[in-house]
């Protein structure tokens, strides 16, 4: 057999470029990584809460988890489309502005 430069594991090298690409992407929108986060945990909270859930139907607790998870997805964005309107329409005329008057 000859050795050559073939990489036996090509996932390895792909896994760090969405890695850095999903760190990018969590610093250029903050908002997506938290929603997120909210939904995982409504998701885990619904499921330990399966057997707890006394005489209420299965598929109205499934309901109002999906409603829950939803709702943590919705905020998020909402807050994230907040977020960025006011960077472009508050902060970046802000700066314009200043850099104007120093020079």
């Amino acid at each position: 057999m000859s050795s050559s430069n073939v990489n036996l594991f090509p996932a390895l090298g792909q896994e760090d470029d969405q890695t850095s690409k999903l760190i990018r992407k969590s610093k250029e929108s903050p908002f997506v990584p938290i929603g997120i986060a909210g939904f995982a945990s409504v998701v885990a909270y619904g499921l330990f809460k399966l057997k707890a859930r006394g005489n209420k139907k299965m598929s109205v607790h499934l309901i109002h988890m999906r409603v829950a998870a939803q709702g943590c997805v919705v905020g998020a964005m909402t807050l994230g489309v907040l977020y960025s309107m006011y960077k472009e329409y508050v902060v970046k005329p802000r700066e314009a502005k200043n850099s104007l008057l120093h020079k």
